[in-house]
């Protein structure tokens, strides 16, 4: 079974046979200029058909081919909940400008969203007697024990780009996900 990516393979076929990295490989791909990336139109293309369709070189191919392999290649540490440095300094950000400096992050799943599931993210001034808590760059991440074997493993980051900001998750349990990366099935 082949473990990379390569450019005649089909949009579709990345998330299907990628889809714990679904969330990350859609980013790489928007960071380098396919933002039809999720779009119905653009599953049945190959990645190849999407960057010179778009007017990419074959070297924009080949340098995102390399990146899009080396998010396959990295290592998952499926003991615990982590959040990106970004993602960390977001939130303490945003918790200054709520006045909740010191609270923990909620973070759960919960039934919605086009592929079964879809994350959720929220303030948590404490954990409850049911949850599991994680730390991670000087947060506390609380999770209800019932999702906890669903969400170990996931990495919460924070990116930016033209085509909107905000906190994404890579989660490696995910059996399938859309290719927008908001939701997943498990």
């Amino acid at each position: 079974m082949n473990d990379q990516i390569t450019k005649d393979m089909t949009i579709d076929e990345i998330f299907t046979k990628f889809p714990g990295r679904g969330q990350k490989l859609a980013q790489e791909m928007q960071n380098a200029g396919l933002n039809c990336v999720g779009c119905g139109a653009s599953v049945w293309e190959t990645l190849e058909a999407g960057m010179l369709g778009h007017g990419f070189k074959e070297d924009d191919l080949e340098k995102l081919l390399k990146k899009l392999n080396g998010i396959l290649a990295e290592e998952i540490d499926t003991s615990t909940i982590a959040m990106t440095k970004k993602a960390a300094e977001k939130f303490k950000e945003i918790l200054a400008e709520e006045e909740k400096e010191g609270w923990g992050l909620r973070f759960a799943d919960r039934a919605g969203g086009c592929s079964g599931f879809e994350y959720v993210l929220d303030y948590s001034e404490k954990a409850s007697e049911d949850d599991e808590v994680f730390h991670s760059e000087g947060i506390d991440i609380h999770v209800n024990q019932g999702a906890v074997s669903r969400l170990k493993g996931c990495v919460i980051d924070f990116v930016e780009g033209l085509n909107g900001s905000g906190f994404k998750i890579s989660n490696p349990n995910a059996k399938g996900s859309c290719g927008c990366g908001k939701s997943q099935s498990y």
